[in-house]
C-alpha cells in the first residue's frame, strides 16, 4: 500500500540581515525590502502583497520560527526544505538553519535543497553582473561540502527515505560532474554511519527521451526527479507585452490545469505544486505574473498531484509545494492580508489533514 503523502514546502531563509546582503544591497536588506516596495504595474495587479498574521518577521527570532512551524504542521505541511547556498566553499544565508539545528527547535521535519546557481544582480536590472559565482572545484570541495551538512543529516528531524537523508538539487544539469558528486556523497554518508543519501533533483524536462546522453546520465544518477517547468504551462497563455510596458502575464488557471506533471522515463518522479508566481517585487516590469490566482485553482493542482502519486504508486509519496515563504516571487503558503489562511486550508483539505488544530479560513 502506498503511504500517505509527505508534504514538503520550500523555505527561503532570507528574512534577516546578513553581511553579504548588507554589502550588496545596503544595510538591513532582507526579502521584505522588495516586498514592501512593490507597486501595481497593470490594472488589477495585486501588489504589494503583504504578510498576514505572521507580519514582517525576522528569522533571527526563535518565536518567529516556532510560529511558522506551528502554522505549517497544523495545516498538513510535514517538512520544510530549507534552501541551502554553497558556492565552492562559501556558505550564504545559513544563519537561520544553523540556529534551527543548534537549538533543536522547531520540531518540524526538514531537509536541505542546494540552490546551485550563481547569485547575480538581476534584482537591480543587471542579470549579467555576478555577485558570487557557482563553482564546482572537485573532490576536495565535495568533501568539505558534505562535512558541512553532515551534522544536519544525523539530526532526528531530518527527512529520510529508507534511512537516507533527502537532499534536493535545484539545477542538476548545471553541475558538471553530478554522477561523481552523487557517488562521492553516498560514500561519505556510509562512512558516517548512514545508508546513503536520497538525492532528488529538479528538472524542467518532461521526458528523459529529450535529453542528450550526458544529461540523461546526470538525471539518472539521482534517486528521484521533480518536474517543475511552469513556464511551459503558461507560454501559450502569455500576452505579447513589450518589456517597456511589461510585466509578461500568464494564466494561473492554465498552470493549475497543466500542473503538476511526471517526468517520463524517470524511475521515480514526485509532483510539485505552485502556489502562484509574481516576481515583480524583484524584477519590476521585467517580471512575470500568473494572473487571477485563487485558492480553488491551487486545490486543482493538489488534486492532480495526489492523483498522480496514486497512479504511479510512488513509495515514498513526496509532494513538494513551491513555496512556504518566497514572497518576492509570489509563491507563498503563509497567510497574506487578503486571503488569510485560505491556501493552507485548501492544502489541509486535499491532504486529508484533520487533526482539529485549525479553524475556518481567515480573511484577515
Amino acid at each position: 500500500m502506498v503511504s500517505a503523502p509527505t508534504v514538503i514546502a520550500f523555505y527561503l531563509p532570507q528574512f534577516q540581515p546578513t553581511p553579504y546582503n548588507d554589502a550588496w544591497w545596503g544595510p538591513g536588506f532582507t526579502e521584505w525590502t522588495h516586498v514592501a516596495a512593490a507597486r501595481p504595474l497593470f490594472r488589477g495587479h495585486a501588489q504589494p502583497r503583504l504578510p498576514g498574521e505572521l507580519g514582517f518577521y525576522d528569522l533571527r527570532l526563535p518565536e518567529t520560527r516556532a510560529a511558522q512551524a506551528d502554522l505549517a504542521t497544523s495545516y498538513g505541511v510535514d517538512c520544510f526544505c530549507y534552501w541551502h547556498y554553497w558556492f565552492g566553499g562559501t556558505r550564504l544565508l545559513n544563519e537561520t538553519f544553523d540556529d534551527v539545528l543548534a537549538s533543536a527547535e522547531p520540531g518540524i521535519k526538514f531537509c536541505l535543497g542546494w540552490a546551485n546557481e550563481p547569485w547575480t544582480a538581476v534584482w537591480a536590472g543587471r542579470p549579467d553582473h555576478i555577485l558570487i559565482p557557482q563553482t564546482y572545484p572537485g573532490a576536495a570541495d565535495d568533501r568539505a561540502h558534505f562535512d558541512r551538512v553532515e551534522p544536519a543529516f544525523h539530526d532526528p528531524r531530518y527527512l529520510r527515505v529508507d534511512g537516507r537523508p533527502v537532499f534536493y538539487v535545484y539545477r542538476p544539469l548545471s553541475h558538471p560532474y553530478l554522477p561523481e558528486f552523487v557517488r562521492r556523497w553516498n560514500h561519505y554518508a556510509t562512512e558516517s554511519g548512514l545508508p546513503g543519501v536520497f538525492f532528488v533533483a529538479e528538472t524542467s524536462l518532461d521526458s528523459l527521451d529529450t535529453c542528450s546522453p550526458t544529461q540523461r546520465q546526470a538525471l539518472e544518477s539521482v534517486d528521484a526527479l521533480v518536474g517543475l517547468n511552469w513556464y511551459r504551462a503558461t507560454t501559450v497563455g502569455y500576452r505579447s507585452v513589450h518589456l517597456r510596458r511589461g510585466p509578461l502575464r500568464g494564466s494561473y488557471a492554465r498552470t493549475a490545469a497543466e500542473f503538476p506533471y511526471s517526468v517520463r522515463g524517470a524511475r521515480l518522479s514526485f509532483p510539485c505544486v505552485l502556489t502562484g508566481w509574481d516576481d515583480t517585487p524583484r524584477k519590476g516590469r521585467r517580471g512575470i505574473v500568473l494572473t487571477n490566482r485563487t485558492s480553488e485553482l491551487f486545490g486543482v493542482q493538489l488534486a492532480n498531484a495526489l492523483t498522480r502519486l496514486r497512479e504511479q504508486a510512488a513509495d515514498p509519496a513526496l509532494l513538494f509545494v513551491k513555496s512556504w515563504n518566497e514572497w518576492a516571487e509570489g509563491n507563498v503558503l503563509e497567510p497574506d492580508r487578503t486571503t488569510g489562511r485560505a491556501d493552507l486550508a485548501t492544502l489541509a483539505t486535499a491532504a486529508g489533514h484533520t487533526n482539529g488544530k485549525f479553524g475556518a479560513p481567515s480573511t484577515r
